[in-house]
């Protein structure tokens, strides 16, 4: 479906008015935005053609028009052409991440929430690991008389760690030994191949000792897998109350966001840098009247992780897609140097 350069300029005004105000928007108004000469009947026949072509919707008390779900669409598809960032506002976001020595494992909940709160919108981050990914090394540090830490260390830089509460009192060669044990056989091992059966398929051999040594083992297990299963943050849920257009239907969207794994499952694998699904596009009636914009960020070589952000379909796209991918980039460059400095 193709329309005219008028007609995209029609399209083009009613969205940006309606993101604007979230009010109906009549001819009158449209035919003073525009940048060229036409007349208020050619207007209403546009906006009546728009209509007839479902790009245009009216609500049942207004004599104005608003998007539909489809003019966003081929808005998106056709029409939109987000303008580069200046410094000052490269700056602004720059600021966000303000921080010195990062820690990767809060870094990605904290940018969760500076993008919640500057898009005012919930924000969604995951973060997937490549199937490349090996232990690199296992440590055994003693805290107290019966407790020890477990610390598992990628190669991609990611750290986990587990306090063991132990049945006996815990000694420094005692940690040594299961440290030596722990990284002979688990050490350059891939985390999907751990996580999937090797550390439970491990027995120790010592039999007074087993019980408490396999213990250990289920903990590295469950590290790897945490590991494996990568990040997942969401944040702002709230926001998406002060939106007129998404309070009938708040209960049922926040409930959907506290379920992380059907968010998750929202967020594609695979697909462009930037994409919108919007409203109706979604495949869950909880999204019906929400947009989800997605990009994604890179750690080091690999494109491992997704930023989301959900907000009302009259989004002002072309403010907000810029300044996620600059965001994107932003991350990507702190968790990158991060794991690096980790891995020294």
């Amino acid at each position: 479906m193709e329309l005219d350069s008028r007609k995209q300029k029609i399209l083009k005004a009613i969205i940006e008015e309606y993101t604007a105000t979230g009010e109906p928007v009549g001819s009158k108004r449209i035919t003073a935005l525009l940048d060229i000469t036409v007349s208020p009947a050619t207007v209403r026949n546009d906006m009546a053609q728009l209509f007839d072509m479902g790009m245009l919707e009216q609500p049942h008390t207004s004599a104005g028009r608003v998007p539909s779900h489809l003019g966003y669409r081929y808005y998106l598809d056709h029409i939109l052409e987000p303008p580069e960032l200046t410094p000052l506002e490269q700056a602004r976001i720059q600021a966000m991440f303000n921080v010195a020595n990062p820690d990767p494992d809060r870094l990605l909940e904290d940018a969760a929430q500076a993008l919640a709160n500057f898009t005012r919108c919930a924000s969604v981050f995951s973060t997937s690991t490549p199937q490349n990914v090996r232990v690199r090394r296992i440590e055994l540090i003693p805290a107290a008389e019966k407790t020890v830490i477990i610390m598992v260390i990628a190669s991609n830089g990611v750290i986990k760690n587990k306090v063991c509460r132990m049945p006996f009192e815990v000694n420094s060669a005692m940690c040594e030994f299961f440290t030596n044990f722990a990284n002979e056989r688990l050490a350059g091992r891939s985390l999907n191949d751990i996580a999937s059966h090797f550390a439970s398929s491990v027995s120790f051999g010592a039999e007074d000792s087993s019980a408490a040594f396999n213990a250990l083992l289920s903990a590295i297990y469950e590290l790897c897998r945490e590991i494996n299963n990568g990040q997942f943050y969401t944040k702002g849920h709230t926001n998406l109350l002060h939106y007129d257009e998404l309070k009938e239907a708040a209960g049922d969207l926040l409930i959907f966001l506290d379920n992380h794994k059907e968010v998750k499952n929202l967020l594609p694998k695979q697909g462009a840098d930037v994409q919108v699904i919007v409203g109706k596009e979604n495949n869950r009636q909880e999204l019906s009247e929400s947009s989800v914009v997605i990009t994604k960020y890179r750690i080091g070589r690999e494109r491992c992780g997704t930023i989301g952000v959900i907000g009302p379909v009259r989004m002002d796209y072309a403010r907000l897609i810029p300044r996620m991918q600059c965001f994107a980039n932003l991350l990507s460059e702190l968790l990158s140097e991060s794991m690096e400095n980790r891995l020294d």
